[in-house]
């Protein structure tokens, strides 16, 4: 103890007694030393355990990573940009680190349905499904829906699903706690008479001669030879309306008599009518001449809502006609083209009117010519405005032209495989379509999706591009499977539309008229109303062997052209033409 000297009494203390004293402070400020020491560490150690539980690390299915560390929460951030006031098509939930979220959502609002869509993905990974469970819940919703069956595995639609443990898992994992297995109503059409759906027809007036020559395969000069023949029918009143009386008008056309017929435009050539009636020939043995007649397609039968508010899926199968699928795709074109013709603009609704879903949508597109495939884009832009959703299905985004492809707001891009340096350039073009996420790296999560998941973005209500994402797809309620022939038959036999299909009507037309050498117009009663050549006709080729006709020279002259284009101009103004090009309906 140190005693102060000025004290009273006080005495002097001793080195030893100092020294003594000063290693006692030393010793105690060690102490506290140590105690704030600790302190401090401990409270370290509470700071890093609270930072470690607010971090998430993603990490790739086995020793790959996804990705960088990402703060707890994402999913829900995710999934708040796909949040709509108004009615919605649930899609699924959000995966992150290899886990799936319930409450975190994944969307499309009903609203947005008409800015179209994309599925696409691999075979194998569930894109069939997703189809699935969009129409459903388009049908429960009142909307209706028309698809391709093309692969005959969408007929379960029309049956409840299977029930089992696993199935009620995926659904409460996915976000849908009230799953049940639920049939939706189906009506099943045929192309032509051959199938076992109802037979469903078009007439070759109806269908014009741009979608005629993608299905004959067909090169810019011989698209324009038949526009002419279609031109000069329309001018004699002869009804062009099944694959017979196209192939009366071309013959009558080369022969000694009809090439009068033309005086003043040029002829038909030999050589490019050949190629045509030989392309006519190969298409009736396909089973074209089960499709081409009437009665005609009435497109008002695909946008009909049951009594119980449900919207009808129309599912459309080939019949006869597998061995051309490519007549299928453009079929289902022409089908939206009159439905472009003959629905009112509603602008923006709460719901479409309809939703079109083209399978193997490269059918369509593949070796089409840059006349269709302009006319394929401007269709996906206008449809839009009559309240019409379209969604294409293919197994790659590359097998959609560009100026389509950016025209479809939703995306639901299951799992591609980059096996080849092709598969690998498709995969980079895909990740460079998607906007930006620090959550995932885009091009390993492509790859790396399960069966049923997806990499989803969507428009949401105020037409922004929702956030990136992976996402586990819902089962469909109703039966993942077929439901046999004799199921789709009986369906199709207690049809309503039954009665005003079936039967082939088989009226006077051009065939009959050339027969008995009548050329006049029709009478009063009966009328047609078929469009003119097609505006801008492409240059000719080189000359066919034989050398160019007196036609094709004169349809390269650009007086002729212009003064072709001021009349398709003039007849374009009239809104109830197709941009096809198609003739009116016949009136009845």
């Amino acid at each position: 103890m140190t005693v102060d000297p000025a004290s009273e009494g006080s005495t002097t203390l001793t080195p030893a007694e100092k020294a003594k004293a000063a290693k006692a402070a030393a010793v105690e400020a060690a102490r506290v030393a140590a105690e704030a020491l600790a302190a401090a560490e401990a409270a370290e150690k509470e700071a890093l355990d609270a930072e470690a539980a607010e971090t998430e690390v993603i990490e790739a299915d086995g020793a790959e990573t996804q990705g960088a560390e990402v703060p707890a929460g994402v999913a829900a951030e995710i999934a708040a940009g796909y949040q709509s006031s108004g009615a919605a098509l649930e899609l699924g939930t959000v995966v992150l680190d290899g886990v799936t979220d319930p409450a975190a959502g994944i969307r499309i609002p009903l609203a947005t349905l008409n800015r179209h869509g994309l599925v696409a993905g691999a075979t194998g990974t569930g894109k069939t499904k997703t189809l699935q469970g969009i129409a459903e819940q388009l049908s429960s919703a009142g909307v209706p829906v028309v698809m391709a069956d093309i692969k005959g595995d969408l007929s379960g639609l029309s049956a409840a699903g299977a029930d089992n443990e696993k199935i009620r898992a995926r659904a409460v994992e996915t976000g849908d706690s009230e799953w049940s297995p639920t049939g939706h109503p189906v009506e099943f059409l045929s192309l032509g008479t051959d199938g076992i759906g109802i037979p469903v027809r078009a007439t070759i007036t109806a269908f014009g001669p741009i979608l005629l020559s993608k299905v004959l395969g067909l090169n810019n000069t011989q698209e324009s030879t038949l526009g002419l023949i279609f031109h000069w029918a329309d001018k004699q009143g002869l009804a062009l309306l099944d694959l017979k009386d196209l192939r009366a008008v071309i013959t009558h056309l080369t022969s000694d008599e009809g090439k009068a017929d033309l005086k003043g435009i040029g002829g038909v050539s030999a050589a490019t009518a050949g190629v045509i009636l030989r392309s006519l020939v190969n298409l009736e043995a396909d089973g074209g001449d089960t499709f081409f007649g009437e009665p005609e397609l009435d497109t008002e039968d695909l946008l009909r809502v049951g009594a119980d508010g449900k919207g009808i899926i129309t599912l459309f199968e080939l019949g006869a006609h597998a061995a051309r699928p490519v007549m299928f795709s453009t079929f289902l074109m022409w089908v939206l083209a009159d439905m472009f013709q003959t629905l009112p603009e509603v602008g923006d609704i709460d719901k479409p009117k309809l939703v079109f879903i083209f399978d193997e949508a490269h059918l369509l597109f593949a070796d089409a010519s840059k006349a269709f495939l302009q006319q394929v884009e401007q269709t996906v832009k206008l449809i839009r405005s009559k309240g019409v959703g379209v969604f294409f299905c293919t197994q790659l985004p590359t097998d959609v032209p560009n100026e389509v492809l950016s025209q479809l707001g939703a995306r639901i891009q299951h799992a591609l495989r980059a096996f080849t340096p092709d598969d690998q350039k498709a995969l980079n073009k895909t990740v460079r379509t998607y906007p930006k996420t620090e959550a995932y790296d885009l091009e390993k999560a492509l790859t790396s999706l399960g069966t049923g998941e997806a990499i989803v973005t969507v428009l949401s209500e105020k037409g922004e591009p929702t956030p990136v994402a992976w996402t586990k797809i819902r089962p469909p309620r109703s039966l993942m499977d077929t439901i046999g022939n004799d199921a789709i038959g009986a369906a199709a036999s207690a049809s309503t539309l039954g009665p005003k299909y079936r039967e082939t009507i088989d009226r006077e037309s051009a065939y009959e008229k050339l027969e008995a050498r009548v050329t006049d117009v029709p009478a009063p009663t009966e009328t047609f109303d078929l469009p003119p050549l097609p505006a801008d006709l492409p240059d000719l080729p080189p000359s066919e062997p034989e050398g160019p006709s007196a036609a094709e020279r004169i349809m390269g002259n650009p007086a002729v052209k212009s003064f072709l284009r001021s009349a398709a101009s003039a007849a374009g103004r009239e809104i109830s033409r197709s941009i096809f090009g198609t003739g009116r309906r016949r009136r009845r």
